[in-house]
């Protein structure tokens, strides 16, 4: 079974989606420490004026250390988010699709005070609008202890994995030996060569927030989530 362990994002890229979405169980792993100007609580759109920023905003004074299932919303943010969004995208050919939906998320998202709890709500729907089968768990269903690889070794053992699908960014402290005396083969995802689509707003972004892709592509948007080389 092939088990990916990554911090939540806010309203992800579309390579968060295909990592996940190429692995049996992705885990949350929200116990983590959450890290400032990361992608934890904000990510981007394009727009007619360029890339803008949609961050939440959440408590960190003094708490520099909080894991992410800690971090509380400051103050209301979700009907800004949803106006950006739907300013930029209201031109797309399949905004009206996707709108009733995405907006109701906003809705809901409005009434949580956590920042994973919102995470959560936003990977798990737009998971759903792209067909990912993936089960989605949060890392308190494997408590285990230790940091850094043992600690990812204890959860991906916990959920059952004999493969575990990290992200490049990883490779600087991920310890492959410790994994693989445990029976476990680590996959590295790659993150080059997905495709472009008609996208609005002038030249191609792929940096952009899955939305994007739905907006923009409809249906197809599962094929693009994917790299090209790995269709």
């Amino acid at each position: 079974m092939r088990v990916s362990i990554i911090q939540s994002c806010y309203i992800p890229w579309k390579g968060f989606f295909d990592l996940i979405g190429q692995c049996d169980e992705y885990v949350v792993f929200d116990s983590a420490q959450f890290t400032k100007r990361h992608w934890h609580n904000r990510n981007r759109i394009k727009t007619a004026n360029g890339l803008v920023w949609l961050t939440i905003p959440v408590v960190t004074k003094g708490r520099f250390e909080q894991p992410i299932d800690e971090v509380e919303i400051e103050k209301p943010w979700a009907e800004k988010h949803w106006r950006a969004i739907e300013l930029a995208y209201k031109p797309a050919p399949f905004f009206d699709q996707f709108a009733p939906a995405i907006r109701t998320w906003y809705e809901r998202a409005d009434a949580e005070t956590k920042l994973t709890a919102v995470n959560e709500l936003f990977l798990r729907g737009i998971a759903d609008l792209l067909g990912l089968t993936t089960r989605i768990v949060r890392d308190s269903a494997y408590p285990a202890e230790g940091i850094k690889t043992t600690r990812l070794l204890n959860i991906a053992r916990a959920a059952g994995a004999d493969r575990y699908l990290s992200g490049p960014a990883a490779r600087a402290y991920l310890d492959e030996a410790e994994l693989a005396a445990a029976g476990i083969a680590t996959e590295w995802m790659s993150y080059q060569g997905y495709s472009e689509y008609p996208q609005l707003h002038g030249g191609f972004e792929h940096a952009v927030s899955v939305l994007d892709v739905l907006f923009n592509t409809g249906a197809e948007a599962p094929r693009f989530i994917r790299r090209a080389a790995a269709q």
